[in-house]
C-alpha cells in the first residue's frame, strides 16, 4: 500500500507536470472509483484548470479554477501516471506504471488540452477520486479523523508523544499504524523507524519512556524524509519525473531483510507476524 512518503512523491511529481493544464475530457469505467454526478463533471471539471496539488495523510486533493477539488485516494493499489512530453508514475508497482496505457487497471482517464493524459489506475477498485467543493474538503470525516503530519515543523517531540496516550494500552506498532494518532505511518515506516528507535513492535504503548518516544519521533521523521528523497519505497516499476526507479528499499535497515545480519549488531533480522501485518525486528536490538 501506497505510505506517506510515496504519497508525497506523487504529489511532488505531478506539480511538476499538470499545474496550469486545462481538462478537457474525462472517461471512468467504474462508478465506486469516480463517483461524481455528470452534472458536476461537465461544470466543473471539464474546462477547469489545475491550479494546485496537495496532500493530507494518503490522501492527495487537486484543485480546480472552478474552486472544486478532486479528492483521491490511492487506497491499496492506487497508481497515478501521466503521460506526454514528459512521462512520470507512481503508486503501487505493477507494470501499469511503465506499459501501455489505459490497460485493464485503468479507472479513469484525464485528458488535457494539449493530448497528454493522466490514469488513476486500480487493480483492486478499492480507490477513487472524488469531485468536492473545495470548501467542503476539510468536512471530509476522514478529514476531521486523521492524526497530525509527523513531518510538519511545528509538530514537536512533545506533541508526538502525547498523542500516543489514546493507545495506551495497544502495543507501539498498532498505534503507530493507527491514521487517528498520526497521519501516514504504514507498515514498512513503522518497522523501520521502531528498529532505529531499537522498540520492540508489541511494547505496550504506556511502558515507553519519554526518551524512547523522542528516539521514535527522531527516527519516525529520518526514514520519511529519506524514503522521500529516495522517490518512495518502490522496488519495482516506479518510474518517476527523471524516469528514475524509487530507491529506498536499497536503503532499508530491517524491512524485507529477514535472514540476513542486523547492521548494528550482527543478530539476524527475523519476521514474524504483529497487528496482522508482517513486521521486521532484530531481536537482538528490540527486546521485548
Amino acid at each position: 500500500m501506497p505510505e506517506l512518503p510515496e504519497v508525497e512523491t506523487v504529489r511532488r511529481g505531478l506539480h511538476e507536470l499538470i499545474i496550469g493544464r486545462t481538462v478537457v475530457a474525462s472517461k471512468s469505467d467504474n462508478p465506486k472509483s469516480f463517483p461524481n454526478a455528470s452534472g458536476q463533471v461537465e461544470s466543473f471539471l471539464l474546462g477547469a484548470t489545475i491550479t494546485g496539488i496537495r496532500r493530507r495523510a494518503k490522501v492527495l486533493m487537486i484543485d480546480l479554477s472552478t474552486n472544486y477539488t478532486l479528492v483521491i485516494h490511492l487506497k491499496m493499489t492506487g497508481q497515478l501516471v501521466y503521460r506526454g512530453k514528459r512521462a512520470f508514475g507512481a503508486g503501487h508497482p505493477t507494470d501499469s506504471l511503465v506499459g501501455e496505457l489505459p490497460d485493464k487497471s485503468t479507472r479513469v482517464t484525464l485528458t488535457f488540452t494539449d493530448k497528454s493524459k493522466l490514469f488513476f489506475n486500480d487493480q483492486r477498485k478499492f480507490g477513487w477520486m472524488k469531485l468536492i467543493p473545495t470548501d467542503e474538503v476539510w468536512a471530509l470525516p476522514f478529514m476531521q479523523k486523521v492524526g497530525p503530519e509527523p513531518l510538519e515543523d511545528d509538530f514537536t517531540p512533545l506533541q508526538f508523544a502525547e498523542r500516543f496516550t489514546r493507545r495506551a494500552r495497544t502495543s507501539i506498532k498498532a498505534a503507530l499504524l493507527d491514521q487517528t494518532v498520526i497521519a501516514g505511518v504504514g507498515n514498512i515506516y513503522a518497522d523501520e523507524s521502531l528498529w532505529g528507535a531499537k522498540l520492540h513492535p508489541q511494547r505496550q504503548v504506556n511502558t515507553i519512556m519519554p526518551a524512547e518516544f523522542g528516539a521514535l519521533y527522531t527516527e519516525l521523521r529520518l526514514v520519511m524524509n529519506r524514503a522521500i528523497d529516495k522517490g518512495g519505497s518502490t522496488d519495482r516499476n516506479y518510474v518517476n519525473v527523471e524516469g528514475k526507479r524509487g530507491s529506498y528499499m536499497d536503503f532499508a535497515r530491517v524491512f524485507r531483510r529477514e535472514g540476513m545480519e542486523c547492521t548494528r549488531c550482527g543478530t539476524t533480522i527475523i519476521k514474524f507476524k504483529a497487528t496482522g501485518r508482517g513486521t521486521h525486528i532484530c531481536p537482538h536490538c528490540q527486546q521485548p
